[in-house]
């Protein structure tokens, strides 16, 4: 290949499609069809790779278009990504929402694909049409409630308190880049219109669940449901990680359930320390189910395991209905009564699994205060036994 000359690039003839002409070590030119010519520098940075758009020739000549080239190569041997300081450099005197939000989705490291997709499309949609090209820290309330009242005469009021939540997401991380000095979000708690929340149904006074309780010892199905039925409110985890039990998950010599994170809605390995009474309940299980894969195998064998809405619907052959407890209402009854016996709420939280989207604590989050979640484990143990001993 000859090299790109002057001459070369004003020869160029323009076709149906863009085509490039390449200069070398990442730059070249971009011929579009209707005869513009742009310089672009293509590079990687962290694996991904990115394309910069250096100007149009001949305003930007070759000499010029290489010197750019060249200043981007020296940054990125020191680990800079030239997109990033430029959009730094365009906005030392205050960036726009749109170029802050977009610096901030790029951090956030720890977001799943899906919430990072959300994220995105909500900000494209909803809040750049309004707010995009506002100087982040020149933003006010009124400029933010502006944007969130379209979205709410769509009829779609949760998300716009979604959409408020993130653009406050956003303007904390301007506030901490040094780029605004208020989140003008948190001024607007009470400014939309409410959305009733989604709760789960759970019984949450003493009384109530020792009767309970009582129910579900005289349960007379499936052997699997009613194994999980007894082990729910003991272990108080998600409906999805009880039913998905596998027996390689178990030691039932240590009193451990080790639940993968691939398993844990927050993506992180979880610990479960197993009462007396939980351990019992796993040993007879086990005569039952163990030479399989999984604790609670479905009605149609054991290759599956019993399927999403078992509980709620053994709850309901109980006569408790969806608006009295739900199968993960047993984490809300769990966490009322033991705040309210008096168990420290960061012990709780732990063992609930309500851990931060934050990667350099996830080891310690797994087993954090791991010898004050086992006691309490037990005492709760002992304490639902003492209420089902009241109700009878």
């Amino acid at each position: 290949m000859s090299q790109l000359t002057k001459a070369r690039i004003k020869a160029a003839v323009p076709r149906q499609k863009p085509y490039k002409l390449y200069r070398g070590k990442g730059l070249f030119i971009l011929v579009m069809p209707d005869d513009r010519r742009w310089w672009r520098f293509r590079y990687r940075f962290q694996g991904r790779e990115k394309t910069l758009s250096l100007g149009q020739f001949p305003e930007v000549g070759i000499e010029e278009a290489e010197d750019h080239r060249d200043d981007f190569r020296k940054l990125l041997r020191t680990g800079i990504d030239p997109s990033a300081k430029r959009r730094a450099e365009r906005n030392v005197e205050g960036e726009s929402f749109r170029a802050v939000a977009e610096e901030w989705l790029e951090a956030q490291r720890t977001l799943s694909a899906k919430t990072r997709i959300q994220d995105r499309k909500r900000l494209t949609t909803y809040l750049y049409p309004k707010i995009g090209n506002h100087k982040v820290g020149a933003i006010e309330p009124t400029d933010l409630l502006a944007a969130l009242r379209v979205v709410e005469a769509k009829g779609r009021h949760d998300t716009a308190h979604r959409c408020r939540s993130l653009a406050g997401r956003v303007m904390r991380y301007a506030i901490a880049t040094g780029r605004a000095t208020r989140d003008p979000s948190a001024d607007l708690r009470d400014a939309l219109v409410s959305v009733r929340a989604t709760n789960y149904a759970a019984l949450t006074t003493p009384k109530e669940v020792g009767k309970l309780l009582l129910a579900i010892d005289g349960y007379a199905g499936f052997s699997s449901v009613m194994s999980a039925l007894r082990l729910a409110p003991l272990v108080f985890v998600r409906p999805g990680e009880l039913r998905g039990a596998e027996w390689n998950e178990i030691d039932l010599a240590t009193a451990d359930w080790r639940i993968p994170a691939a398993r844990m809605k927050m993506k992180q390995d979880h610990i479960v320390p197993l009462s007396r009474q939980a351990v019992a309940i796993l040993r007879e299980q086990r005569e039952i189910s163990g030479q399989g894969r999984y604790v609670f195998p479905g009605l149609r064998g054991p290759a599956r395991c019993i399927s999403n809405n078992t509980i709620n619907a053994a709850l309901r052959g109980l006569g408790y209905g969806k608006r009295e407890m739900t199968g993960h209402g047993f984490r809300t009854t769990a966490s009322t009564l033991l705040h309210e016996q008096g168990f420290d709420s960061d012990v709780i939280e732990r063992q609930l699994a309500h851990t931060e989207g934050n990667k350099s604590k996830a080891a310690y989050n797994r087993a954090a205060h791991l010898p004050e979640r086992r006691r309490m484990m037990q005492a709760w143990a002992d304490y639902l036994e003492k209420l089902r001993r009241a109700a009878r």
